[in-house]
């Protein structure tokens, strides 16, 4: 029987701050990864001014300065022809006044590698968990295939479930999220950079037009879209052609087919279907869960990936020294959820008011700009208010420091 002090089921960002911050206090931690690689397209790739604050806490703020980062420090929207300031993070406190746009797979080699220099780390990559370990009702590791198809098992005091919105763990071990409804789902592409677009200023864009709606992300040699339609009708859309969705998406951000061209067929249009819910109870014996595990996120705002590693320094922090000493309880997990909760809480209100008061309405083709919601008045009106968003998106109510015993 293999063991492991704690055993991380996900390589993804909560899971990988989580393992690299155990193993800096000398617990040995094992993550197990199903992919061979991070390498997956239309991932969360915004790491948030809290997230880069961290890193510099750990020492890996120069590591992640030579990473191929794109720096967006507003957002606006254009309704029509009226265009409101969203966010603005140019004069929010601290060091780093911008989102960075990274691939989250150079997040998450930065992270591997340096968890990787630490000798109480693994990560084992290819390896598929496919139930739990229990005894008298307590979790006690997991089952898994590895690479080569052979079955194991690995005995851990505590495992925590970082496998994403539909988590193998949680299923496993009886949790079940409180569902919200959710109005869309999303398609992503990509489309070359329009020529001599003169947009490419460090900023992301949205756009409502009839009863379209896209946010658009500057990457430098192409923009990634996220373009909404309504909740479950993608197969009806699909059917409509490929040509029906360049013409749609030229109209709405008047690209030329020199542009919209370049969407291929509908191979090239990824399909997001949007869950959002809150796990009541993250835990129970010998099990946790964080990140999408606990509670998955619109992605309106890209806060996911901000909100799971914000999850795993606190559970980091909290778990230490209980399993140095080896006397891990479920009051100890309850604390993570007790710190995390709130903040995790507040964002997913603020995500439903932006549902109803913004995404439901735009699909419906009833978002009038002479008309607009109250919220977004104001943001045109009252200057500060831009900044307030900013800071509350990209920092945050409750935002985690890293401990003491992983800083470098």
């Amino acid at each position: 029987m293999e063991r492991t002090t704690c055993c991380v089921v996900g390589g993804g960002p909560a899971g990988m701050m989580l393992g690299l911050l155990l193993a800096r206090a000398g617990i040995e931690v094992t993550v197990l990864e199903k992919h061979k690689d991070f390498l997956r397209d239309f991932r969360g790739d915004t790491v948030h001014p809290s997230t880069l604050r961290l890193l510099d806490e750990l020492g890996l703020g120069e590591r992640f300065a030579r990473l191929p980062v794109r720096r967006l420090d507003r957002m606006r929207m254009y309704i029509g022809d009226v265009v409101v300031p969203l966010s603005d993070l140019r004069r929010i406190p601290g060091r780093h006044k911008y989102i960075a746009m990274v691939p989250q797979w150079d997040f998450l080699d930065l992270l591997a590698t340096a968890a990787a220099e630490e000798p109480s780390f693994t990560l084992r990559m290819r390896t598929t968990v496919t139930g739990l370990r229990t005894e008298g009702g307590r979790v006690t590791g997991v089952r898994y295939v590895a690479e080569d198809g052979t079955d194991g098992e690995i005995a851990a005091d505590l495992t925590v479930a970082c496998d994403g919105r539909d988590s193998l763990v949680r299923e496993a071990a009886g949790l079940t999220p409180d569902s919200f409804d959710v109005p869309m789902d999303v398609w992503n592409v990509r489309v070359p950079t329009p020529p001599g677009d003169a947009s490419k200023d460090g900023r992301v864009f949205m756009r409502a037009l009839g009863r379209q709606l896209a946010v658009t992300l500057d990457r430098g040699t192409y923009y990634q879209v996220s373009y909404l339609i309504g909740k479950g009708t993608d197969a009806e859309l699909r059917a409509r052609g490929i040509g029906w969705f360049r013409d749609r998406i030229g109209e709405l951000f008047g690209w030329g087919p020199e542009v919209t061209e370049a969407i291929g067929s509908w191979d090239d249009v990824k399909l997001l279907e949007v869950t959002m819910g809150r796990l009541p109870r993250w835990y129970r014996q010998g099990l946790l869960c964080i990140g999408d595990s606990a509670h998955t996120m619109s992605p309106t705002g890209g806060v996911g990936v901000n909100l799971a590693v914000q999850d795993a320094v606190a559970a980091a922090r909290i778990l230490a020294a209980p399993l140095r000493r080896g006397t891990l309880r479920s009051r100890d997990l309850a604390r993570v959820q007790k710190r995390r909760e709130l903040p995790t809480a507040f964002i997913q209100a603020t995500q439903r008011g932006e549902h109803e008061a913004l995404l439901r309405p735009a699909l419906a083709g009833t978002l009038d700009p002479g008309r607009l919601p109250l919220p977004f008045r104001l943001l045109r009106t009252v200057p500060l208010l831009p900044t307030l968003t900013g800071y509350l998106g990209g920092v945050g109510i409750r935002p985690e420091r890293a401990p003491a015993f992983a800083r470098a």
